[in-house]
């Protein structure tokens, strides 16, 4: 692909994934993954390092080699022997791949923020130096010949889709690091982190402080009004992050350890404004019998075998008075009363801490077929801010909306939500909340009392509420759908054998004639 290809707006991310994927040959995509993004990162630093000494040339020749100069503006000092012009002159020497990893280590070395996230691995014999030079070329011609601004919108554009695609690739693997970006824009377009504090526990690779920053852009805010916090227990994952938000330009306050955040929570007394997370769905060996006495468990001694809910009561735990939170989790959450379960979700909804449920349609994720909800918690129901906004008392009442009809086919086994439904499902919260225009639609949204939703048992499954035609099977329990398909199937069986012996019967008929 020639350089002035990559200049257009149209395609680019995909055409560039394409023309990558396809050097990538027999390697598997979580490997090639973090060969393709550590050279997109290293373009990127590469770039923002050279449009800031070529302007220092220009005024202020004597900072141009002063890592100072670019620190005090937020941009990676960037050593000679690890610039991209460096690499590329390179890029066709067998010996790149060590060029490569020296590079990475000088950046470590002199902006500590990036120590230990960087890859350096590309000089291992199994990676091929013809490959890597191809890449480096193509890579090259990432925003040739534009501004600045563009220039870095388009390189995190880049690195967001590859994380994407190569997330569709790994398939299960590949979605616990990386959240679908509707599902994303959905969460933050509803809760709005336009200030304070934004956390996400299990953080993958940044996704929702992507789109909380976008978010805050989009709407005229200051990106300095939102201070970032995360947490996450994959080493690897934890990198992928860092250089995320590095791309992005993103100061944030990233955590690993290897414990996890529940059995090493890195941010105790944080208390946040709002919190945006995608915990691993439906997980056994999260280590709850070791932690069956936690002040965070104010609803219920969350279940060794599932942790669905100790996920929901530590993001309570740690928001601030009147915080809300996002949070999705597998539908089984909804109305589930194994273990305890249905009792912590009442003891949840009669604290009046459980704000709204929607019902997602299948097939948005990558790593899962498990059909999926959203939560969202509000720690004091009677109060808060939206934007500059103040919101009404919601205490008896809970907001459900349906969404599984909502969304379109990318693919054959994707499905995206549309600008339209991200907004339609937003704009229904906010009235919700906020009191000024909203009507129950059947089959989309109701807002139900807390008379209700005891009427159901407590529970939560959207379809109980807003009157959809019927649930879905994943909402019926096995039992229920197996005594009614053994109905069926004897219906069918008894008609079989009457077909059978009519038939029979007029056989004998034409005999006997």
């Amino acid at each position: 692909m020639a350089s002035s290809d990559l200049g257009s707006d149209l395609g680019i991310e995909a055409a560039l994934f394409k023309a990558a994927d396809k050097l990538r040959g027999n390697m598997e995509p979580s490997d090639y993954k973090h060969v393709a993004l550590g050279l997109i990162f290293l373009k990127h630093i590469s770039d923002g390092f050279e449009l800031k000494r070529q302007a220092l040339l220009a005024e202020y020749p004597e900072g141009a080699e002063d890592p100072d100069e670019y620190l005090a503006d937020n941009i990676f000092w960037v050593p000679s022997e690890a610039r991209w012009s460096h690499l590329q002159a390179s890029a066709k020497q067998p010996m790149i791949g060590r060029l490569i990893d020296e590079a990475m280590m000088a950046i470590e070395k002199v902006n500590p923020s990036l120590k230990g996230v960087l890859p350096k691995d590309y000089g291992r014999p199994a990676l091929s130096a013809v490959m890597l030079g191809e890449l480096i070329d193509l890579i090259s011609g990432i925003a040739l010949n534009e501004g600045k601004d563009r220039a870095r919108d388009l390189l995190g554009r880049v690195y967001e889709y590859f994380l994407g695609q190569f997330a569709g690739s790994e398939g299960k693997r590949g979605g616990e690091f990386y959240t679908p970006r509707s599902v994303v824009r959905t969460m933050v377009e509803m809760l709005e982190p336009y200030k304070g504090r934004v956390y996400d526990p299990c953080c993958g690779s940044g996704g929702m402080f992507v789109q909380s920053e976008k978010f805050v852009e989009a709407h005229g805010g200051r990106l300095g009004d939102i201070a970032i916090y995360g947490q996450e227990s994959n080493y690897t994952t934890w990198r992928l992050c860092k250089m995320n938000l590095a791309v992005r330009g993103i100061d944030a306050d990233i955590r690993w350890n290897s414990e996890g955040t529940f059995h090493k929570n890195e941010l105790p007394d944080l208390r946040a404004d709002v919190i945006l997370a995608n915990p691993p769905f439906n997980i056994s060996d999260w280590g709850g019998e070791r932690l069956r006495e936690d002040a965070r468990w104010r609803y219920g001694i969350p279940p060794a075998g599932n942790a669905n809910f100790a996920w929901l009561q530590h993001i309570l735990h740690s928001l601030a008075p009147s915080g809300t939170a996002g949070v999705v989790l597998a539908n089984g959450s909804m109305s589930s009363t194994q273990s305890g379960e249905g009792e912590m979700r009442r003891a949840m909804i009669e604290g009046e801490v459980v704000d709204c449920m929607i019902a997602l349609p299948g097939q948005l994720f990558y790593s899962t077929q498990i059909p999926a909800c959203l939560w969202f918690l509000a720690k004091d129901k009677s109060n808060g801010i939206a934007r500059d906004r103040k919101l009404r008392d919601r205490r008896g009442e809970v907001l459900f909306i349906d969404a599984r009809k909502l969304g379109f086919m990318v693919d054959r086994t994707r499905r995206e939500f549309t600008d339209a439904d991200i907004a339609r499902i937003a704009e229904t919260y906010h009235a919700w909340r906020l009191g000024e225009g909203y009507e129950d639609v059947p089959g989309f949204c109701k807002s139900a009392s807390i008379e209700e939703i005891r009427a159901h048992g407590h529970v939560l499954t959207p379809g109980r509420y807003v009157g959809a035609e019927a649930a879905d099977e994943d909402e019926t329990p096995f039992a229920e759908r197996f005594a009614a398909l053994q109905e069926q199937l004897e219906a069918q069986f008894a008609e079989a054998e009457e077909l059978t012996a009519t038939i029979r019967a007029r056989l004998a008929g034409v005999v006997e004639q």
